[in-house]
């Protein structure tokens, strides 16, 4: 890509929130969710029998340990970002890159916003349309093909313990650069 078309580029704290932004909606959510189940849960311990508290300890470790489970998923989207807009940038849109980012909803967006920023977020949405991906498609592929993908390590490691990704550009600098 030439340093010459690359568009305004946001604070990267603007793109870590674009790029997990259904996560941390539903970041909210747990939240919320987590301290309703606690108020339950403490109504519970004052007056109810061990299964009423054991329903509602349940519930609220459900709820609460998901908080840390998104947190951990939108940082390893972040780190998918960083990766797919180096490669972006250094090999322009290519099928095979964007195929990497294809298996689930979040990394599509994780993608998106890359090309985005890059200028190229129309060739990478008219490539995962040709895929045969829609707008609604927001369970994971590998979900849906193996069942017990929760016993897999790979599973675990691709989304929630993806390794710190350094960015080999400083995109900031590159558009200042190209605007002088």
């Amino acid at each position: 890509m030439e340093i010459s078309n690359l568009p305004i580029q946001p604070h990267p704290f603007v793109s870590y929130l674009r790029v997990g932004r259904l996560l941390y909606l539903s970041l909210v959510l747990f939240v919320l969710e987590s301290w309703v189940y606690w108020k339950f849960l403490e109504a519970a311990l004052q007056e109810a029998s061990l299964i009423v508290i054991l329903f509602w300890s349940w519930c609220f470790l459900f709820s609460f340990i998901h908080i840390y489970l998104v947190l951990m998923d939108g940082w390893s989207r972040y780190q998918n970002y960083k990766r797919a807009k180096d490669q972006f940038f250094e090999y322009g849109f290519k099928e095979r890159i964007a195929d990497t980012y294809i298996g689930s909803k979040c990394q599509r967006i994780a993608a998106e916003v890359a090309a985005e920023e890059l200028g190229i977020k129309k060739e990478l949405t008219d490539h995962y349309i040709s895929k045969g991906v829609k707008w609604y498609h927001y369970i994971p592929y590998f979900m849906l093909r193996e069942p017990l993908f929760l016993f897999k390590k790979s599973f675990w490691s691709r989304t929630f313990l993806e390794k710190n990704y350094e960015a080999k550009h400083d995109f900031k600098n590159l558009q200042l650069e190209s605007t002088v």
